[in-house]
């Protein structure tokens, strides 16, 4: 209330913007209400980024005040002559330097007490930025005010995962992600419990459920894998019986991964799938996984359409683009209708695609197959990486893979796998047969890597998503300039 009160006397109205440069902090969500009960748009920056990458973010967004924190007081400096709207209120918490404001300081000057009007704010996060300049995603303002919050807002909350105001929700991954800072939230709104790690450790995880009688937690499969790997001793000590829901999201989850934490935590796993900008959602329980393992779930937002490139919808089985159907498409991109565009099906305007591709079955069960940039079209055949590197990762000396197609002259691409073992130091030309042969046994051999090679750590976002454009973007150069 003091912060929304400090930005109302600097001029700050609804449609205005806060961007917020923080580590996980138990401030963050302070200035996350500040915003919302002011009528703002609100932008969280991942606080990974580097000082042009962050300003870039920060100057596009059009933010009136920006607030970070001590801990990233290097970049937040170096993000300061990069800067260019004028009198942009810039809030340091903890300690400020040169450049900042003290944000207890300032706040401090203000009484605890709610606006006179306080429209609903919303959120404008950032896409990854995984091809070119990352884009802000616009979601239109809400008409109703703090007080008479729209009920859909927590619907899917209460309906789905069973939140109330005895939840105790546990937050592992960073906020600057939409759903962690979402999820957080609508706990708070409902009247529950946040436990917010700063960073992800998969002892400490289970060591703040014990502690802290989580109900419910959200998770990544690589934290679902990284828990699996410890070893029994530090795995099966705390108790974890609290736990109510555990919902997964933000990337494909093995299958072979997934049968152990549910075989481990009981059928309290919940599943969804959508993106930050909105168009949809789908959701599914363990119990329906059991029954359609691999799957995503059925629509719970929005109407489900699979189409071929042409937009012509396709019949159950066959995989396609995958949109999903609201009365109105509910984002747009900032400054870049083209790209807003290019995600409507082009003969409905309120179908929006993500670029995802996948299939639904007789049952109307989504089942994704990759993302359709990373699709590799191998002598005229569709091949998708995901289930190249779900076999992979069932392989005991596999950590993380990624898959993409390569260069040949002949069939157009090939498969090319990128291993991160467990063991670094056993990578060899013999390992790398081994596992070409191993997965000749569970896939079909067209699918097979016609090459495999091993890296130390592949990048991997702490959201979860695999960062591949850049790993495919190496071997397409080098075939441009004639070096494979």
């Amino acid at each position: 209330m003091q912060l929304a009160q400090l930005m109302y006397e600097k001029g700050l109205r609804r449609g205005d913007h806060l961007a917020l440069f923080m580590e996980n902090n138990l401030r963050y969500f302070e200035i996350a209400w500040a915003a919302f009960r002011s009528g703002l748009y609100f932008t969280p920056v991942n606080r990974y980024l580097t000082a042009d990458e962050a300003a870039y973010i920060i100057n596009d967004c059009e933010a009136s005040v920006l607030v970070s924190s001590f801990y990233l007081k290097d970049t937040a400096e170096a993000l300061l002559p990069l800067l260019v709207k004028e009198n942009i209120t810039c809030l340091m918490t903890e300690k400020a330097i040169h450049g900042y404001q003290s944000y207890e300081t300032e706040i401090g000057q203000y009484e605890a007490t709610a606006l006179e009007e306080e429209p609903l704010g919303t959120y404008m996060m950032y896409s990854s930025g995984s091809t070119g300049r990352p884009k802000g995603i616009v979601h239109r303002l809400p008409s109703r005010t703090v007080d008479n919050y729209p009920e859909p807002g927590v619907a899917i909350f209460r309906k789905f995962w069973g939140f109330d105001e005895s939840s105790i929700f546990l937050s592992t991954a960073p906020n600057y992600h939409s759903a962690p800072i979402l999820f957080s939230m609508q706990t708070q709104r409902l009247g529950g419990t946040v436990v917010m790690m700063p960073r992800f450790d998969a002892e400490k995880a289970l060591e703040a459920v014990a502690r802290y009688k989580v109900t419910h937690s959200q998770w990544v499969p690589t934290m679902f894998n990284r828990i699996l790997k410890l070893p029994d001793d530090k795995r099966l000590q705390y108790n974890l019986s609290t736990m109510r829901c555990a919902i997964h999201g933000a990337a494909p989850c093995p299958k072979h991964v997934k049968q152990k934490i549910i075989e481990w935590w009981g059928p309290i796993i919940c599943e969804y799938y959508s993106a930050s900008e909105a168009t949809g959602q789908t959701h599914i329980t363990s119990q329906e996984w059991l029954k359609k393992p691999g799957s995503v779930g059925k629509a719970n937002l929005g109407v489900l359409h699979i189409c071929d490139e042409d937009g012509i919808e396709l019949p159950a089985g066959e995989s396609g683009t995958v949109y999903f159907e609201l009365p109105a498409l509910p984002f747009s991109y900032k400054n870049d209708a083209n790209k807003t565009k290019s995600t409507q099906h082009p003969e409905h305007e309120n179908w929006g695609a993500v670029g995802d591709v996948g299939f639904v079955d007789e049952d109307g069960y989504l089942f994704l197959n990759d993302r359709s940039n990373f699709m590799i079209i191998s002598g005229g055949v569709n091949i998708y990486p995901q289930e190249i590197e779900d076999a992979l990762l069932t392989h005991i000396k596999v950590a993380d893979v990624a898959v993409f197609g390569v260069p040949n002259e002949e069939m157009g691409e090939e498969v090319k796998a990128i291993v991160q073992l467990e063991e670094p130091s056993e990578a060899s030309e013999e390992l790398a047969v081994e596992l070409t042969d191993y997965v000749r046994g569970i896939i079909a051999h067209y699918k097979c890597p016609k090459s495999i090679e091993f890296m130390a750590q592949l990048p991997r976002l702490e959201t979860g998503k695999l960062y591949k454009k850049p790993l495919k973007e190496k071997y397409w150069q080098k075939a441009e300039t004639g070096l494979v």
